[in-house]
């Protein structure tokens, strides 16, 4: 079989690898002409390609979504937000960070994640020290008993992902795994520059 060399057989490959899948997941975009009703809000100067683009983006954006939600609810037994469980899991990684490195890390504010680590600390999971060559910053350490929460986490986020994955085949996760991490690697040069 020889390989895909121009752009519009690129093109047409990914259009039809879509179409198939659109029979099993829903991709339409609301607006899209090929969607009937609504379809004065995708211009119409847009190809198909550029509509096929458009909503892989919408259901990337959804699976996310859901699954975020999801992991929630398999979550909640624990008794854990999850800003809880994304910073003690970040921290099973980086035991002993500094506070505002960890903010950096997570993307989010300094004072949202004092707010989550204070939490975090009354629970009995988290304790926070002076650094030792900078007394003003504090540093974040899990306490013995957070090891257990971690266990129980990581065997409920295997159980998980295997419900989530189980329609898949080892070689569809693993392709599924390239090519989102090739998505992520474009989307990392975008913010770069």
């Amino acid at each position: 079989m020889c390989a895909v060399k121009t752009k519009s057989e690129r093109v047409a490959k990914v259009t039809k690898a879509i179409a198939q899948a659109r029979g099993t997941a829903d991709v339409s975009l609301a607006g899209s002409p090929r969607s009937g009703a609504g379809s004065d809000l995708m211009p119409a100067e847009l190809d198909d390609h550029a509509r096929d683009g458009i909503r892989l983006s919408f259901l990337i954006h959804d699976v996310s979504r859901m699954r975020r939600s999801a992991y929630d609810h398999y979550m909640k037994p624990l008794g854990i937000t999850r800003a809880q469980w994304w910073v003690l899991a970040h921290l099973s990684r980086h035991d002993g960070m500094m506070q505002t490195q960890l903010a950096d890390v997570l993307e989010v504010g300094k004072a949202s994640l004092g707010d989550v680590i204070e939490s975090l600390e009354g629970g009995g999971w988290v304790s926070r020290r002076p650094d030792p060559t900078d007394k003003r910053a504090k540093r974040v350490y899990l306490s013995k008993s957070a090891q257990g929460l971690i266990k129980r986490m990581t065997q409920l986020e295997v159980e998980f992902n295997e419900r989530v994955l189980a329609d898949l085949s080892p070689d569809e996760q693993a392709t599924l795994f390239k090519l989102l991490l090739k998505v992520k690697q474009s989307i990392s040069r975008i913010s770069s520059n």
